[in-house]
């Protein structure tokens, strides 16, 4: 049974996305199981939520950009990487059934809430030589990252933050910058797939992607520093409750 979708409300889920997305990731964690509550199947939904993807990190992008910190070229780059990776994920996306969908969507989730509360060890790798074995795994690792963003989005941010963090060896800021080009790039063909089968309600996600573009347009412009454990904390439980509701439990 569909739910009466708020306009306003996925305006402003959609916003506080964005703002999470840029700054660290997993903002579909919030926008994605909206959808679904609010009546969209599983396939309909993950293709609904690339409109916000999309829009979202082009406005971060230029966010970057204003702020004189952008390197276009070196983005460009990482995200070809992607690009295959993203169209098989989109493909294999919407030739699952919804239950397992859900099952997959659910385990990742509680993955993320996990992943959240462990032990970080922040370190300035601006000052560590340049280590060409951790830069052939790279490739790999953005193959793959574009298959589970064309698959199923929610936390790549994440996976990408850890790939280019480890990998690429660059500053956190820089990291996120790379970060939402790539991102861009590789939702523009899983969109095209997602489209072209019928798995967008353009409505909903472009509300959601005004919403999107606002967070992502601020996120780009404010370093989340207080604050940080609570938001993890509060987003951790909604996220477990979402995961519990699609395993069916009740």
């Amino acid at each position: 049974m569909s739910v009466p979708v708020s306009t306003s409300g996925l305006f402003i889920i959609g916003m506080v996305a964005g703002f999470i997305n840029v700054n660290a990731g997993g903002g579909s964690t919030l926008t994605l199981p909206a959808l679904i509550f609010f009546g969209l199947d599983s396939a309909m939904a993950n293709g609904t939520n690339r409109i916000g993807i999309l829009i979202q990190n082009l406005t971060a992008i230029g966010s970057f950009r204003q702020q004189k910190v952008s390197d276009l070229r070196q983005s460009f780059m990482l995200s070809l990487l992607t690009l295959p990776g993203a169209v098989i994920g989109a493909l294999v996306s919407i030739h699952i059934t919804d239950v397992w969908f859900q099952r997959i969507l659910a385990v990742v989730m509680i993955g993320i809430v996990v992943t959240m509360f462990l032990p970080r060890h922040i370190r300035d790798l601006e000052n560590f030589e340049f280590n060409k074995r951790k830069k052939l795994w790279l490739y790999p690792a953005l193959l793959g990252i574009g298959f589970y963003g064309g698959f199923i989005q929610v936390g790549v941010g994440f996976i990408i933050m850890a790939a280019l963090y480890h990998l690429l060896q660059v500053s956190l800021l820089y990291v996120n910058m790379h970060k939402v080009f790539i991102i861009f790039l590789y939702t523009i063909p899983s969109l095209i797939v997602f489209a072209k089968t019928g798995h967008v309600h353009w409505l909903y996600g472009l509300v959601l992607a005004a919403g999107m573009s606002a967070g992502g347009w601020w996120g780009a412009r404010v370093q989340v520093k207080s604050g940080e454990q609570f938001i993890r904390k509060i987003l951790a439980v909604a996220i477990v409750l979402m995961a519990i509701k699609l395993l069916g439990t009740f």
